[in-house]
């Protein structure tokens, strides 16, 4: 199953920080927020990746065409240097399409760009590119597997540090609630698709509004909801959050740890228990 990542935002939030390098470039540790990304993908058996590029393009493809695998895996050095035997790999099985699809495109026009690298896929996966999930990813392909529907995205709860004010019909202040602690879902940036997608999205559309509303209108779109760890990389606080993370057992690194990445059953049976209202933001 291919995956399609939107790899062509410039990161604005991080702008001082990530000036020289397209958002999925911006570094944790010492791979790109794009590698980590990745290699979620490929722990479920999903190697073969579509890049859209946009912004910087060229630094993507510099850096998988001059890919050191030393950077993150054990080798033994000898010969003065002359012989470096790799005691594991990355990424030799990995098959990657780098397409320019313009760099000022929004997800909808780069999402169409790609569809000649598509036609064979009854089913796709797609991804926002700057944001990490431990989220078990077979279950969410096998509940859209068996729904009807078009297309499927994450729904997470934000990470954001905001309060929510509720008032009364007076104005008067009746709670004040961190957004944390409200039902309020976002649209955490994991698709799953049917090719018929293509069939309701027209020319210079954003992804999540006209085709979005379209499949929504034929009851098409699924919503999967999970609790468990997500985190995007809006702006540099998010950045210094999953460096942090990752210097320990970071949840992301479901390829480390194994398994499905860590799921409550009682959350999740929660979560699908609930009304909700659903905001889906365009990411930079």
């Amino acid at each position: 199953m291919k995956v399609v990542l939107f790899c062509g935002g410039a990161g604005m939030r991080l702008r001082g920080y990530a000036d020289d390098v397209p958002k999925p470039m911006v570094q944790i540790g010492t791979r790109p927020i794009l590698w980590h990304l990745m290699k979620y993908y490929a722990h479920f058996g999903h190697k073969d990746f579509i890049l859209c590029l946009g912004y910087k393009g060229n630094c993507i493809k510099d850096y998988f065409l001059h890919y050191d695998e030393s950077v993150s895996n054990d080798f033994v050095w000898s010969q003065g240097g002359k012989q470096v035997q790799l005691l594991n790999r990355d990424i030799d099985d990995w098959t990657i399409t780098f397409v320019e699809t313009g760099a000022n495109a929004n997800i909808g026009q780069r999402l169409k760009a790609v569809e000649p690298y598509l036609r064979d896929e009854e089913i796709f996966l797609a991804n926002y590119g700057d944001g990490l999930s431990d989220l078990p990813l077979p279950g969410m392909l096998d509940k859209f597997r068996r729904s009807g529907a078009i297309a499927s995205l994450l729904l997470v709860q934000p990470t954001a540090s905001f309060d929510i004010v509720f008032i009364g019909p007076d104005g008067g202040v009746e709670e004040i609630r961190p957004i944390t602690r409200t039902d309020i879902w976002i649209n955490g940036g994991f698709f799953a698709m049917r090719n018929e997608i293509f069939l309701y999205l027209q020319a210079g559309e954003e992804l999540v509004r006209e085709p979005f509303q379209r499949l929504i209108d034929r009851n098409a779109l699924l919503a999967h909801k999970y609790t468990g760890f997500w985190q995007c990389m809006d702006t540099f606080k998010d950045k210094q959050h999953l460096e942090e993370l990752n210097q320990g057992i970071a949840p992301w690194k479901v390829w480390s740890h194994g398994g499905n990445g860590p799921i409550s059953c009682e959350r999740e049976s929660r979560a699908a228990n609930r009304e909700n209202s659903i905001a889906v933001p365009t990411p930079l």
